[in-house]
């Protein structure tokens, strides 16, 4: 079974990284039973825990729950926060602004697909339309403004099934009509309305140590 793809993009099992990595890559707890964080790590009693961690894995670790998260290459990752180091400002809000502007996530928090995987599929089919335009890009730069919409002929397709829309509140950068399947991007995010779980302080100090 192979867990990359030529790409070098994780394929395999969220559950399993999710539970690995105490994190939910989903940003639901989905990946836990009963909606609650594991404890221990795959296996049937869990590893064991060093005593231990260094700065380096905790850095490293930060940097893995967010590739994951975002559905990124590691040459993607290392590009971004080149990117985000050239940008004036803060690095890490960068770093998140960069990476939530991405097609693929913007098509997920739209509530087009409940997932960042099936996103991106959606992008790289061809189903979606930028400001009346086809994109095939899932890493394209998105800027604030754009309208994103699923191509007509496809709004009905399994693929384009979307999110529960009882269940779904989007976020407050973006506004989203679920069932026309249009939205907009209103403007880049702020620190505090990202993932509290990610710390990217951390993963621009990991890329300091290789940049």
């Amino acid at each position: 079974m192979y867990f990359f793809n030529k790409h070098m993009r994780y394929t395999g099992s969220i559950n399993k990284k999710s539970r690995r990595l105490g994190f939910s890559i989903l940003e639901n707890n989905k990946e836990f039973s009963k909606g609650k964080k594991r404890t221990t790590p795959p296996g049937q009693h869990g590893a064991r825990k060093s005593r231990t961690s260094s700065e380096y894995k905790i850095q490293l670790v930060e940097k893995q729950k967010a590739a994951l998260m975002y559905g990124v290459t590691d040459t993607q990752f290392k590009l971004t926060v080149i990117r985000a180091k050239k940008i004036e400002g803060s690095n890490t809000l960068n770093l998140l602004q960069l990476l939530e502007s991405r097609l693929d996530n913007l098509v997920y928090r739209l509530g087009f697909s409940p997932t960042r995987r099936g996103a991106r599929q959606l992008v790289t089919h061809g189903h979606i339309v930028v400001n009346g335009k086809k994109q095939s890009i899932p890493s394209m730069n998105i800027k604030p403004g754009a309208v994103i919409e699923v191509k007509d002929k496809y709004k009905n397709s399994p693929l384009a099934a979307g999110v529960d829309k009882a269940a779904f509140v989007p976020a407050p950068f973006v506004e989203t009509d679920l069932d026309k399947k249009v939205g907009k991007y209103l403007r880049l995010p702020e620190l505090n309305e990202l993932n509290p779980d990610l710390k990217p302080s951390l993963i621009i100090e990991y890329y300091n140590r290789l940049l």
